[in-house]
């Protein structure tokens, strides 16, 4: 029971982190000698020291004969920074709990081989499934070469997103609008379809908490974004637009002279998958898709959705031209539905917030 306490206080510190190590994962370490926590770290920020290398600083010569407890099996290679697990060999730790190997092809076990080989006891899978969903994000990027992608929406009771005149502000609670923020926060990038830029003229970036601005993509197949859009003036982030084969090449040029990216795939619609492997190898490894009915379905049904959160307002708006959340072809088959897994639902102000996963984690 008391190696659980140690490995939930390295869970709970690595989650200080979150948003920020993109594309390495979220690591905590805790360091205990005589049944007593003497250092804590954890990875802060890609390229920067892991959380082993800060716990061991700032255990100094306590480190020996100590116990380290880690959410993540240590590194054995060379990247950016020098390999963890020689550092803990070094510094004459005699046992290392790690909550789960590392799915990163480069160690996969060989972190744990280097402390074995060195005397050095070890124990995995503490806590393993906390561990796992820590850094789904990371697993699934590192596994799939595909980023995490979470689709959110606030709706009324009936599922409504906007009403039949395109009024949409405010359906949640001000709680939820700041937690919406906080998502865009720590996710690499925000998604949308051109039709949201057409109607809304949104900015895509986070205001209601001090944090980050994620990378803005557009699904916009004929290049049809308005050049006077906050997207493409406000200068406030590195925006990606995706367009088709068959975009006016005048249009695409004068996106570009607005400093945007340009990612070409498929010819009638955007290609969804090519979309999403091409962000992956750009070490985008988490996708928030933001939309409206139309986007929000293409991604439902090209498998590309991970985790699904809905604020849910006590609010009925009615009629059958209001906006819903999910719109496009649907599923014709109530066996086709996306059922979500591990679902929950908590009050947020005013609201309920209902996540869920489309596929188990």
């Amino acid at each position: 029971m008391t190696d659980e306490i140690y490995m939930r206080e390295a869970l709970r510190i690595a989650r200080n982190a979150a948003g920020r190590t993109s594309p390495n994962p979220l690591v905590g370490a805790v360091i205990v000698k005589d049944g007593k926590i003497i250092a804590e770290g954890w990875h802060r920020q890609s390229g920067t020291p892991h959380a082993e290398i800060h716990a061991l600083n700032m255990a100094g010569e306590l480190s020996k004969g100590a116990t380290l407890y880690v959410t993540l099996e240590p590194c054995s290679h060379f990247g950016r920074t020098p390999p963890c697990a020689n550092a803990i060999v070094a510094a004459g730790i005699k046992k290392v709990f790690a909550a789960i190997e590392d799915p990163n092809p480069k160690v996969a076990g060989r972190g744990i081989e280097i402390l074995r080989a060195a005397g050095v006891e070890v124990e995995v899978g503490l806590l393993a499934a906390e561990a796992r969903k820590l850094n789904e994000i990371f697993i699934k990027w590192v596994t799939r070469k595909l980023p995490f992608v979470t689709l959110k929406f606030a709706c009324s009771l009936d599922g409504k997103i906007a009403t039949a005149g395109g009024e949409s502000q405010w359906i949640s609670c001000a709680e939820s609008r700041k937690f919406s923020h906080h998502l865009r926060d720590i996710n690499d990038a925000i998604l949308i379809g051109v039709g949201t830029v057409l109607a809304d003229n949104p900015s895509l970036t986070t205001r209601l908490v001090v944090g980050k601005n994620p990378v803005r993509v557009i699904v916009d197949s004929r290049a049809r974004t308005p050049l006077d859009a906050k997207i493409l003036t406000d200068k406030s982030a590195r925006t990606i637009i995706a367009v088709t084969e068959n975009a006016p090449p005048e249009k695409i040029s004068a996106l570009k002279n607005r400093g945007v990216e340009i990612i070409s795939t498929g010819g009638e619609q955007v290609d969804l998958k090519v979309l999403m492997r091409e962000l992956a190898a750009q070490e985008i490894t988490s996708v928030l898709v933001e939309g409206g009915g139309t986007i929000h379905f293409a991604m439902l049904n090209a498998g590309l959705v991970d985790k699904v959160l809905a604020f849910v307002a006590p609010k009925i708006i009615g009629g059958k031209n209001s906006l819903t959340a999910v719109e496009g072809a649907g599923f014709k088959k109530l066996s086709d539905a996306v059922t979500l897994k591990n679902f929950t639902a908590q009050p947020l102000g005013a609201d309920i917030l209902i996540s869920g996963y489309v596929t188990e984690v």
